[in-house]
């Protein structure tokens, strides 16, 4: 199973995530999260970055020239998709970059994996997840951290991804991210 640790924003982060080795970490480029960061700092932070970890940028509805932007200078790997983009979005997306794709909450023929979340994403807010059957591979999010990651690795999802799930005080923590890894990699 895998493991992302999303709105990664320090240097401290990437630091963290270097030691730790989760398989991907999370950019937040969608506007209004208060783990919200620009191209510039991405970018610095992905040259820190160990190269056998993947980036994923997270967007919500967002102009597909900016995502491919993030592809072609090299501070994504991934693109994860959080809106209410189209098939046909999608589909267009994937003509012009060649990343994988995530999708949010519903499954599109062109998105590589699906992404199952809480109604408000970056809360903390845990999903209902007793609802779940695709069979497509999927990542999980939504108010995991290492209390209740267990619950969430019955399900076999390909990924389960956490934000504040590892932090103190707004910020992740390195005691937390171990913890959560080793928990998911049990």
């Amino acid at each position: 199973m895998k493991v992302k640790i999303c709105g990664m924003r320090r240097k401290e982060d990437i630091l963290y995530a270097n030691i730790l080795k989760p398989d991907y970490i999370g950019f937040i480029f969608a506007e209004g999260f208060k783990r919200q960061i620009s191209y510039d700092l991405a970018y610095e932070l992905k040259n820190m970055l160990d190269k056998d970890i993947k980036a994923v940028g997270v967007y919500i509805n967002q102009p597909m020239e900016y995502i491919i932007e993030a592809v072609d200078k090299k501070i994504i790997d991934m693109i994860q998709l959080h809106g209410n983009e189209s098939d046909e979005y999608i589909k267009e997306l994937k003509e012009k970059v060649d990343v994988p794709i995530i999708n949010v909450y519903r499954i599109s023929e062109y998105a590589d994996y699906v992404l199952y979340d809480g109604k408000n994403p970056g809360s903390g807010e845990v999903f209902d997840y007793k609802d779940i059957d695709i069979k497509k591979p999927f990542f999980i999010a939504g108010g995991i951290n290492i209390d209740n990651v267990f619950e969430f690795k019955k399900l076999s999802a390909y990924c389960i991804d956490t934000s504040s799930g590892v932090e103190v005080n707004g910020f992740k923590d390195f005691s937390k991210m171990e913890e959560f890894i080793r928990r998911v990699r049990l």
